[in-house]
């Protein structure tokens, strides 16, 4: 009776033993076929989600927010995909940087076999797309970043360049672009610091946008001392669906209009430009309306915001 308990026994153990092995060579094998995840040389960082051992020097980055996107190439790393509006140009300001980027769909609906494909070692995401957490750190390495409304394009620069550890890099990148602000609030000492600066998104099927002090735009007008004119003097960050006869609202000494290019654009301003509201308005008289891209004027990241500097100096300052 004791011979059978025992080989019971061993019968017992032997069984939990082979049960044990096969649970871990399982759990082996999962982590090598879950593309790319590091087993060694990786730090932990702290993100939405949790935390994430991520490489210690990334090589295939996929980025899945255009300012991410952007962030990450004015620091240095180029990532081999990120996500776009099917169909829709690439901003200017970026056209030049993208090459051998792949596309990987849009915001709401990434492409998850085509970033499998693409095999990358390390995946910024954002806390909008958190329900999709699981399914991409079975591709590589997922950090979830803040998704901001309004967006700071500042904190975002500091929150990716942590992930990537390139926060040196980012200081010097936010102390050039201060730098940049200086510059350019010298230069309008003498032309055009007490004038009132009005920024109107014109997109068709949506009417007029007014861009408040919150918004991106609104926030670099604030950096460089410039006044706005009473209806976009707010803490706000837009508001929309302005109707014809709010047209005097939007009304100031001169009149950025952000636009996208196109033929729709260019039919429904050839009609908003023969409204007698339209041509009443002072920076219309005075023919200082300026029609500036809005892939950057939209936008929220450090290059687009020195792109918006360009602009106005090009066009408070070295515009006749």
């Amino acid at each position: 009776m004791k011979t059978s308990l025992r080989h019971l026994y061993l019968l017992l153990l032997a069984i939990l033993a082979s049960t044990l092995l096969w649970a871990c060579s399982r759990n082996v094998d999962n982590n090598s076929t879950s593309l790319n995840h590091p087993t060694e040389d990786c730090r932990v960082v702290q993100h939405q989600m949790g935390e994430t051992c991520i490489p210690r020097n990334p090589q295939r980055v996929a980025t899945l927010w255009m300012s991410t996107f952007s962030s990450a190439l004015a620091l240095g790393i180029k990532p081999i995909a990120n996500i776009w509006i099917p169909g829709q140009p690439l901003p200017g300001y970026l056209r030049d940087k993208t090459d051998e980027v792949e596309f990987v769909g849009s915001l709401g609906e990434p492409n998850l076999e085509k970033i499998l494909r693409l095999k990358p070692d390390l995946i910024l995401s954002n806390s909008r797309m958190q329900n999709m957490y699981d399914q991409l750190t079975y591709i590589a390495p997922t950090v979830v970043l803040e998704y901001y409304d309004p967006p700071p394009w500042q904190k975002h620069l500091k929150d990716v360049a942590k992930v990537l550890d390139k926060e040196q890099e980012s200081s010097q990148l936010i102390k050039d672009y201060w730098r940049k602000v200086e510059q350019v609030k010298q230069a309008m000492n003498d032309c055009c610091r007490n004038i009132q600066v009005s920024v109107v998104r014109f997109y068709p099927g949506h009417g007029l946008s007014l861009y408040g002090n919150e918004s991106p735009v609104g926030k670099v007008i604030r950096d460089i001392g410039l006044k706005r004119p009473p209806s976009q003097d707010g803490d706000f960050e837009g508001l929309g669906n302005l109707s014809l006869e709010q047209l005097p609202e939007i009304d100031g000494d001169v009149l950025f209009l952000v636009a996208l290019k196109g033929e729709s654009t260019q039919k429904t301003l050839e009609t908003l430009q023969r409204h007698p509201l339209w041509q009443n308005l002072k920076a219309v008289q005075q023919h200082r309306v300026y029609f500036v891209d809005f892939s950057h004027w939209y936008a929220f990241d450090v290059l687009a915001m020195n792109a918006v500097l360009d602009d106005l100096e090009k066009y408070l300052i070295n515009t006749p």
